[in-house]
């Protein structure tokens, strides 16, 4: 590899540990223990690098966010390898329930309010976007498989989504335990898809 290939790797690597130990502290010891300082100490390095990457306290947060959306992006590229509409569909919401249980402490900065009052930005928002716009494509498709009858595919997929995150979200409270969890967020997939699915396709 080149030196420029090396550093750039270098780089990604520590701005991924900072991201990680800064996300570790936030949901550990709450927002009081989230200080460029503290997280420095944590990873090793000087408060400088810190600034230099992410500008701040803000910008490291706003990273945390993002980073969380961007695990979850590459969890839902893999789903998308499904060719059945209907398959596509379903692999995304356990692709969406994979990387919950796997990255819970970003998956409590993305939606679980770790951090009280922070806003993303707009160019941030817009970034986050294409991890739920790849399922409002999936249900497109169902609809013009004719799966799923012809209403907005962005109502459906946000029925979906508010299905399979409110199963994934009472699993990481505590309140479902596996097995019982995987079969709960497997009967509730099945129950909305099938809600939804036209009259013909609903008896398939």
């Amino acid at each position: 590899m080149t030196y420029p290939a090396i550093q750039t790797q270098s780089r990604e690597a520590l701005r991924g540990a900072i991201l990680d130990a800064a996300t570790r502290l936030l949901v550990d010891e709450g927002l009081g223990a989230l200080s460029m300082r503290r997280v420095a100490a944590e990873v090793g390095c000087s408060t400088t690098v810190l600034y230099t990457l992410f500008g701040g306290k803000q910008g490291m947060v706003e990273a945390l966010w993002l980073e969380g959306f961007d695990r979850l992006w590459r969890a839902e590229e893999e789903a998308l390898a499904a060719a059945d509409p209907l398959g596509r569909l379903a692999a995304l919401g356990r692709a969406y329930r994979t990387h919950a249980l796997a990255n819970p402490d970003y998956y409590r900065v993305m939606f679980g309010g770790a951090v009280p009052g922070f806003r993303p930005s707009d160019e941030a928002r817009a970034l986050s976007r294409r991890t739920f716009q790849v399922l409002v494509d999936a249900v497109r498709d169902c609809i013009e498989a004719g799966i799923f009858p012809r209403e907005d595919p962005g109502l459906v997929a946000s029925v979906l989504w508010a299905t399979v995150h409110g199963v994934v979200s009472l699993q990481l409270a505590g309140d479902f335990r596996e097995p019982e969890a995987q079969e709960i967020f497997a009967r509730a997939l099945r129950a909305v898809a099938t809600g939804f699915r036209t009259g013909a396709a609903a008896g398939e």
